[in-house]
Order: structure tokens, then sequence, then C-alpha cells
């Protein structure tokens, strides 16, 4: 593992398209996606063995795969056809001609003290990358009381503050600050929209500098990973869980690599939606889109104002550099977060405010999550009754299945220290990542189950501080 780090981008990217085309061949024939030679089953006839009925059972099952095509695609040709180890980003233009920057952050102000480390490290790395036009503001509902500094804003939003149309949670705050009265920033303005815990780095910053400066689009997103500062717990307990769900979140490593660099690169929309962290936003932009889209756009508001502002012709890019941000602390906390997403994804689908052709590919793509309680049972299925619906499909299907399998690996190699395991260390490694992408899959079917009772439009909030933190006050 250490010889990858002396290997050039160009030659790790190119190790990687091998090992990803190598891996589909391999799952396609392992799968009978791939057939050499006749198989018993080309010579099945499942209308007789099985009866009608099972047959268009398993057919209609095995069809409903095609729903994750879309996303699958794009994951292909985001991670083969731009560099998945692409070398640092340089600045392209002085810092010092920069526009004025706001790097918000919304909050409860549940965990001050996690606000205020955060705020004190984004501050000091801005400045050692030499950016000196900007301000940190906190928009929160309870007043965290952060120092007094001229970099630092903190924006408490009034309990009796209502939007025009109701919008609620996170969305609320966000509009409330596009208020006029509320509003500090000019139209020419930037705002990097950031989560609690979400912590810049070098290659982030000279990235959204780089994105800015060459003024070619008014939205943009790039890479976050969650592996780099690893939370200390005295519960073994939740080391190990939040261990797995970090695990299980090298899928959405590999996702921003794959699926959001490929529609932000080459169509500059965000069909399939973004999130709500690392989002940069020319000020102007976001106040004519907006976050005032009442209750239905408050539970996934990222994806819903991404969404309108497609629709209304804006254009994004995928921005370079990662940033960071911790995986939920417990396997519960990772399912009410699922839950959450696809609760809000479903109302901005279902939502008559946004054009269909608008929302269509991302439609699809949550038809994909929604039917997956059905989709999962093909591994059990195809065992007990296996049939071919011809070569070109049944090669297909191989595929769907295959490419989230590689995105595991891939993504934890993009955000765990691998140059530094041992041989050993690699091997366990294999098996955290079969433990967390099982704990997905179930999760994931069981947030789809779960999702239709209970409060739509309650925004749960995972646990983003742990003991040691809780002990002492952060300045």
């Amino acid at each position: 593992m250490r010889l990858m780090m002396g290997l050039s981008s160009r030659t790790k990217h190119g190790l990687h398209c091998f090992c990803l085309i190598s891996w589909l061949s391999l799952f396609s024939w392992l799968t009978q996606g791939i057939r050499f030679s006749p198989s018993p089953v080309d010579f099945l006839d499942p209308w007789t063995e099985y009866g009608p009925f099972i047959t268009i059972i398993i057919i209609l099952l095995r069809l409903l795969s095609f729903l994750a095509l879309p996303q699958t695609l794009f994951n292909l040709v985001g991670l083969l056809s731009l560099n998945a180890f692409p070398d640092k980003e340089k600045l392209k233009s002085s810092p010092l001609l920069a526009p004025f920057i706001c790097v918000r952050v919304v909050t409860r102000g549940l965990y001050p003290n996690l606000v205020k480390k955060t705020v004190r490290t984004n501050i000091a790395t801005l400045l050692e990358s030499n950016i000196e036009n900007f301000v940190v503001q906190v928009v929160t509902d309870n007043a965290i009381n952060l120092p007094q500094d001229k970099r630092i804003i903190e924006t408490v939003v009034p309990s009796s503050y209502k939007t025009k149309s109701g919008a609620l949670n996170k969305a609320r705050a966000l509009q409330y600050c596009l208020e006029e009265d509320v509003n500090v920033l000019g139209e020419e303005d930037w705002i990097v929209h950031l989560d609690e815990e979400t912590l810049l780095t070098d290659a982030s910053v000279r990235g959204i500098m780089n994105f800015i400066n060459s003024g070619k689009h008014s939205f943009g997103q790039g890479l976050i990973t969650y592996a780099s500062n690893p939370v200390q717990f005295k519960s073994f307990s939740k080391f190990f869980q939040n261990r797995i769900c970090t695990v299980a979140d090298s899928f959405r490593v590999a996702d921003d690599m794959g699926k959001l660099r490929c529609q932000l690169t080459y169509f500059n929309k965000p069909l399939f939606g973004w999130k709500g962290s690392y989002v940069i936003c020319n000020a102007g932009a976001e106040k004519k889109v907006s976050f005032d889209w009442g209750p239905d756009g408050s539970k996934a508001e990222d994806c819903f104002f991404g969404i309108v502002a497609l629709d209304q012709g804006y254009s994004f890019d995928f921005i370079q550099g990662e940033m960071q941000e911790k995986s939920p602390f417990t396997f519960r906390d990772l399912f009410k977060q699922r839950k959450r997403w696809m609760q809000g994804i479903y109302l901005v689908c279902r939502s008559p405010i946004i054009p269909l052709q608008s929302k269509l590919i991302l439609s699809v793509s949550l038809a994909a999550w929604l039917t997956m309680p059905l989709t999962t049972s093909n591994l059990i299925l195809s065992k007990i009754y296996p049939m071919s619906m011809g070569p070109m499909t049944d090669f297909i299907i191989s595929f769907i299945g295959g490419m989230p399998l590689y995105m595991y690996i891939f993504g934890y190699i993009k955000q765990f220290p691998i140059h530094r395991y041992s041989w050993l260390r690699s091997v366990l490694s294999v098996f955290e990542i079969a433990m967390a992408s099982t704990l997905s899959i179930v999760v994931e079917n069981l947030a789809v189950v779960s999702m239709w009772g209970g409060d739509w439009y309650d925004f749960y909030i995972v646990e983003k501080d742990n003991e040691t933190d809780m002990t002492g006050d952060v300045v």
C-alpha cells in the first residue's frame, strides 16, 4: 500500500479505472451477467418451471433494478472519465483579488462548544490560505455567545420570525438571513454554506477561490470526507458504531466523486440533487432563488433549493478540494438521518411548485431508493428462482449490482489512510467494508419501510458532539 504514495496522479487514476472495469467484469461473470459458454439458465423455461405467477413477479422485481441505472451510469462516467486522484489545486489568481466571502453556518445552538471549535478552526484555515476578505456568520435558534471578533457574526433567529410561505427548520433560518433588514451581503458577494461540524481545508479554500474567480457559475459543490478527524469516545459501543457508520459513508464519498462530479462538470446541473453542506452560492443568485418554499421545501431544503435553481436556469460546477465532516455516532442516528433524507427528497419530487422536467431524473433516483426492499429481495430470489432475461438484461442487472460494491471500496480508499496500513490491516478492512455495506442495506431498507409514518416535518438532528467535547468550553 505504501507504493501508492510514489505514484503520479494519472497512474493512480489509471489503476483505479483498471480495478473498476476488472471488478465489474468479474462480478458480472460470477453472477452470470456475462457468460462465455451455455449455462443451465439459458435452457430453463421459467414459465413451465415456476409457473406464470412467480415468473411474472421475478421479472417485475428484476426490472425494478433498472430504476437505479441512471445514477449508476453517472457514477461510472464520473469515476472513469474524471481523474479520481487529482493533484492538489493551485490558486489561479491572488487571494487579495477575491470578492467578499461569508462562511455561513446554520445551527439550532444545541452544541455550542462544537460550533465555537469549528468557527475557530475555519477562521485559522482561511487566514493560513491568505484569505482576508471574509466573515464567519453563525445563524442559530439559541444564542451561543461566540467571542467578540470582527470576523464573527452571530445571528439569532427570533422565535417570532415566520417566512411568507411558512418555511421551517434550517430553511427558515437561511431565509431569515436573506430578509432585507437582516442581509448584510451585496449581490456580488459569495456565501459558503457549512454544517456546524464541517471543516474547511487548504485544498477546498483554493478550490472555492478558483471557482469564484472563474465567474462562470452561480453555484458549486465539492467532495466531503468523513474519516480525517476520528472522534474520541469514552464508550467503546459508540466508537464501534461511529467507525462502521464512517466506513458506510465511504459510499457517499464515491458518490461525490462519481455522480456529483459528473452532473456538475458535464451538465452543470444538480440533476440528482445535491448536499446541504459545502454549498457555494453567489449571494445575489441565492436571494433570487430563496429558501422560502413552505414546509415541503424545508425537510430537504438543500435539494429543493438546488432543483429550483436548476429550473430557473442557473448553472453549477464541481469544486476541487475536499471538506471534512463526521459520520453519525450511532446506528440509530444513521437510520434517522437516512429516513429524513428520503422523506425530504420525496417532498421535493411530489411538490407541484417544481415542473416535472426539472425533477424527472431525481424522481427516478428516488423511485430506485423507495423500491429497495423489493429489489433487495433479488439477492435471495435469484438463487431460489434462477432465470435468464436475455444476455443484455442479465449484464445490466449485474452491472447495477456490482457498481455500488466497488464504490464502497473506492470511497474507503479515498478517505482512509490505507497507504499507512500493513497488509494485515488492509485485509481486516475488507471485513469492515462488508459489515458497513450490509449495515447500509439494512438501514436504508428499514428507513424506506418506516418513512411513511410519523411527523413528516420534524427535522431530526443527529448527535454531533461526543462526551469528551462536552467536558469544557472551547473559546
